[in-house]
């Protein structure tokens, strides 16, 4: 009869233990989604801003074609991607895509000039700060997620029930090389380095002073 207690007693540990440790993930795994839903937000409004600035620099640089048809490109990877691992890659596209358009306005100083143009980078800058935010906060929820998952007791429970690891969203090369807007008025523009956190760093893009 007391080995009867015992064994129901150790069964009720399991699966309070069970219950406990699946509800914490859970709650972690939604939290890392709702992380995710809010860079991609981030990446969908910079998505929209986009045309205006291929638009802004196609009134100077018109026979660019090249240039513009890869940032258009880019930005339809975007747009298109269905989850993180896409997205990433796409993000990396446009990136690269919107560096050369940048590097290619340097040439023409009427438009480094621009009022319009201006505006359309300090709200460019305004977002590379918010996706940078926004990774900052997803890649550390599923830090908490995939150390929970892989860690002793609750890796007993995490696989068999199905949770697994999930990636971070690294800022690609190009953006890591990209020098920051000090968007204080005044201040200066230059180079920072890459952050070692993982997929911390955020870039922003090269403008004049206002």
């Amino acid at each position: 009869m007391v080995w009867m207690w015992v064994g129901l007693g150790l069964l009720l540990v399991v699966a309070v233990f069970v219950a406990v440790t699946y509800n914490a993930l859970v709650r972690l795994r939604n939290k890392a989604e709702e992380a995710w839903s809010g860079i991609d937000v981030q990446l969908q409004r910079r998505a929209d801003l986009v045309p205006n600035l291929v638009e802004a620099v196609k009134g100077y640089a018109g026979h660019e074609r090249e240039t513009f048809e890869e940032v258009t490109r880019a930005r339809q990877a975007v747009v298109a991607a269905t989850g993180p691992a896409e997205a990433e890659q796409a993000d990396s596209m446009l990136v690269a895509a919107l560096r050369n358009m940048f590097l290619l306005a340097e040439d023409y100083p009427e438009l480094q000039a621009s009022a319009n143009f201006l505006a359309l980078q300090r709200q460019l800058a305004v977002l590379e700060e918010d996706i940078a935010f926004a990774r900052r906060y997803h890649n550390a929820v599923v830090e908490d997620l995939n150390t929970r998952i892989e860690t002793f007791p609750s890796v007993l429970v995490a696989g068999p029930l199905g949770f697994a690891r999930k990636p971070y969203f690294e800022a690609g090369k190009d953006e890591r090389s990209v020098p920051r807007v000090d968007l204080s008025d005044g201040g200066p523009v230059g180079d920072t380095p890459p952050s070692e956190e993982p997929g911390a760093s955020g870039g922003s893009w090269p403008t004049s002073p206002a």
